[in-house]
């Protein structure tokens, strides 16, 4: 890495930092009914959206209420997503005429937008109308962020309060995390990426003759006003079929710096909402500092093998797959921003990255995205891979394990177990039956297309919704299989995650002793990333060793696939 790389990784991360505790406090006032500037100018709309969906927001659920509260709103979300997919040519806003999306695409996109994995087997300029990409995905994009958020919220409150049968309710969760988060900060932002280049437009795509005399068709439509919101709510799956590769999309470097730092900037920040909600804002520092950790050990594994010599090629920091503006780090930097984030975004092929570049990105996902994870589902997945963490110290010093005051009994570890297990099992047997199948989307031979049918599955499980390209996925089995595992990515994993909060939520806590294991100091952090790492990593490694490692020792041998 040169001194410049350095000093922009650098800027990004004190930038990031910066963010973290602003975002975080902001968020803790939103959630806590607390009296902010917003809520006086907004305070009106939400009572008025209470009043018409007929919600009390005083009135709590227990876990399971939750849950089902997130289910058929996420059914719903599915049902309306698919028939507005599936009459697009009747709707408004097609200037283009296009016609309507075939039944397993459809389904696959709505799936993939309900969950937040927001998948790339679609682009958007040649299958989506304006109004599609409006009314169907962008308005996903809100509420399947403002999900994960509500569902982080009552996973928190079950770890804080003490007794108590409730963890919230999920409809005053999903309002506010909407109206004073996710909307206001992405019409700030649109507003910011207009400056920056990035088109906004209702007008039918234009024609152009280039240089050599062929024709080309520039596609336009409202993409400002997605983009914010793709990288504010961790979702991608942008506009343009390049995603955040297309100039239309992101035009200049400064807006690729803005998007990377919106990407993390809500995903951060609310480690410090919670450091806030427990009482203890250094409870929050301990999870932010551990995500940092494995954010930049990844980021400094793919950076070294993506500007080391390619033994094969004999290149040394391939542009292959690259652009010219954004150049190799930056790249680099922006892949494992969006797989450490859970975000589908992209500046860059995956497919074209060394070996153990995409094996990061792979990893990234496969730790289900805690560094710094999906909007709401990084910081409810750290915390139970802070659970197993303090559960496993309680057994090496032979005392019950505490969090928070609250111990971690069996039925809590089986639960943490079941969040962490479900999504890894998914990916290794979609895989599995990708590979025999013929349900696999690649075209490429040995370890490298192994690769990408591991990088396909995992992301689609992790909800990132990303591609390492190299093959076709437009098929009708990868969409109903890649649906299934999005729905077991997302869902598997919230219900044992409410079911663990709840769990919480009904006991006392404990004040702490002299033997209560800190969790707010450095030697728990250290312990947390050992457990994430081992963990969450293990069982994925001997299908690693297969793809990305095999192909990087093959690569110095001199053989390229």
């Amino acid at each position: 890495m040169s001194q410049r790389d350095l000093i922009q990784i650098a800027l990004f991360v004190g930038t990031v930092f910066v963010v973290t505790p602003l975002m975080g406090r902001y968020m803790a006032a939103v959630f806590a009914g607390e009296r902010i500037s917003a809520r006086t100018l907004l305070g009106g709309v939400e009572k008025v959206i209470y009043l018409l969906a007929g919600v009390d927001p005083r009135r709590e659920m227990g876990w399971g209420r939750y849950f089902g509260a997130v289910l058929a709103f996420s059914l719903f979300g599915v049902l309306a997503v698919v028939g507005i997919q599936m009459t697009q040519q009747f709707l408004p806003l097609n200037p283009q005429k296009l016609p309507n999306v075939p039944f397993p695409l459809a389904f696959n996109m709505a799936v993939s937008f309900v969950t937040n994995a927001n998948s790339s087997a679609y682009a958007g300029e040649p299958a989506m109308s304006y109004g599609t990409q409006i009314l169907a995905i962008c308005v996903q994009r809100f509420v399947s962020a403002a999900t994960g958020m509500a569902v982080a919220m009552a996973f928190i409150r079950g770890l804080v309060r003490r007794s108590s049968g409730t963890v919230g309710n999920f409809w005053a969760d999903l309002t506010r995390a909407i109206l004073y988060i996710l909307l206001p900060l992405s019409l700030v932002f649109a507003v910011v990426l207009v400056g920056q280049g990035v088109v906004q437009s209702f007008a039918p795509y234009r024609e152009a003759t280039t240089l050599e005399g062929a024709r080309q068709v520039i596609p336009l439509g409202p993409a400002a006003s997605q983009v914010a919101i793709e990288v504010l709510g961790t979702s991608g799956g942008g506009p343009f079929g390049q995603n955040s590769a297309h100039p239309s999309e992101n035009p200049t470097p400064f807006s690729n710096f803005l998007q990377m730092v919106a990407i993390l900037s809500i995903p951060a920040g609310l480690t410090y909402t919670f450091g806030c909600m427990a009482g203890n804002r250094r409870q929050g520092w301990v999870l932010f500092g551990a995500m940092l950790f494995l954010f930049l050990a990844g980021l400094a594994v793919a950076g070294l093998a993506e500007t080391a010599t390619n033994a094969a090629t004999g290149l040394t920091a391939s542009m292959e797959g690259k652009e010219t503006r954004f150049g190799v780090m930056n790249s680099v930097l922006f892949a494992n921003v969006a797989t450490g984030a859970s975000c589908g975004a992209a500046n860059a092929v995956h497919d074209s990255f060394s070996p153990l570049a995409g094996m990061v990105a792979m990893i990234n996902m496969m730790l289900g995205g805690v560094m710094f994870g999906g909007v709401g589902a990084g910081l409810y997945g750290i915390l139970v891979f802070a659970i197993l963490a303090v559960f496993i110290a309680g057994l090496l010093v032979g005392r019950t394990p505490e969090y928070l005051g609250k111990k971690i009994e069996a039925r809590d570890i089986a639960c943490a177990v079941a969040a962490v297990i479900a999504p890894t099992a998914a990916i290794l047997a979609g895989t599995a039956l990708a590979c025999v199948a013929g349900a696999s989307n690649s075209i490429h031979p040995g370890p490298h297309g192994f690769s990408e049918i591991l990088y396909s599955w995992t992301a689609a499980v992790a909800n990132n919704g990303s591609e390492s390209a190299g093959g076709n996925p437009n098929a009708n089995l990868h969409h109903f299989l890649a649906a299934s595992a999005m729905g077991v990515g997302r869902f598997a994993v919230i219900a044992a995650v409410l079911a663990l909060g709840g769990n919480l939520g009904g006991k006392r806590a404990a004040q702490p002793s002299a033997a209560t294991f800190p969790t707010d100091r450095f030697t728990f952090a250290a312990l947390l990333v050992g457990v994430v790492l081992i963990v969450g990593a293990l069982a994925c490694f001997p299908a690693l060793s297969l793809g990305p490692l095999a192909e990087h020792l093959l690569a110095r041998a001199g053989r390229i696939f």
